[in-house]
C-alpha cells in the first residue's frame, strides 16, 4: 500500500484552512496505480453477489464506474441537489465544513438488491452516514462500504452501521 500511498498527493488548506486534502487525481493520472486500486477492489467483490455500485459524487464516480466495469454491474449517481434530472429522495447532512443535500433518483435501487457503496474519502462519515439512510429508505442491502483512503483519527468509521473496507490508512 505505500506505492499506492506515495501517489497521493496532500494539498494544504484545501478547501478550507487548516484542513489537508487527500488528492488523488496524481494516483488516477498513473494507469499503474489506478489499475491495481480497481484490481484489488475486483478481487475483493467479485464473488460478493454485488447488483449494483452507490457512487458518492465525484470522486466516487470514477472508482465506482471503473470497479462496476470490472464487476459487470451498473453504477448508481448520488448528487448534490438539483443534479438530478428525474423524481429524488433526498437526505440533508453535515459536512467537514459544511451542510449539504444528497439526492438519489426514486427507481435507482429495487427492494433487496444487493449494493456496494463506493466513495473516494472516510473522513467524518457524514456523507456516507447519509447515503447509507438513503439507501436504506429504498430497501437495498447494503453489502459493503468501500474507500480508497480512510482518515482515521476522525472516526468516520463509527457513524457506518454496515461492514466498511479501506484500501489506504492514514
Amino acid at each position: 500500500m505505500e506505492a499506492l500511498k506515495s501517489k497521493i498527493r496532500d494539498v494544504l488548506d484545501f478547501p478550507k484552512k487548516g484542513i489537508v486534502f487527500k488528492d488523488i487525481t496524481t494516483l488516477l493520472k498513473d494507469r499503474h496505480a489506478f489499475r491495481k486500486v480497481v484490481n484489488i477492489f475486483g478481487k475483493r467483490y467479485r464473488k460478493k453477489k454485488i447488483d449494483s455500485i452507490v457512487a458518492v459524487e465525484a470522486r466516487g464516480f470514477i472508482l465506482g464506474a471503473a470497479l462496476a466495469h470490472r464487476l459487470g454491474v451498473g453504477i448508481i449517481p448520488v448528487r448534490k441537489k438539483g443534479k438530478l434530472p428525474y423524481r429524488t429522495h433526498q437526505v440533508k447532512y453535515q459536512l467537514e465544513y459544511g451542510r449539504a443535500v444528497l439526492e438519489i433518483h426514486r427507481d435507482a435501487i429495487e427492494p433487496n438488491e444487493r449494493v456496494l457503496l463506493v466513495d473516494d474519502l472516510l473522513a467524518t462519515g457524514g456523507t456516507t452516514e447519509a447515503v447509507c439512510k438513503l439507501i436504506k429508505k429504498m430497501k437495498g442491502k447494503i453489502i459493503e462500504v468501500a474507500f480508497l483512503i480512510e482518515l482515521t483519527e476522525l472516526k468516520g468509521r463509527r457513524k457506518i452501521k454496515n461492514p466498511v473496507y479501506s484500501l489506504i490508512k492514514y
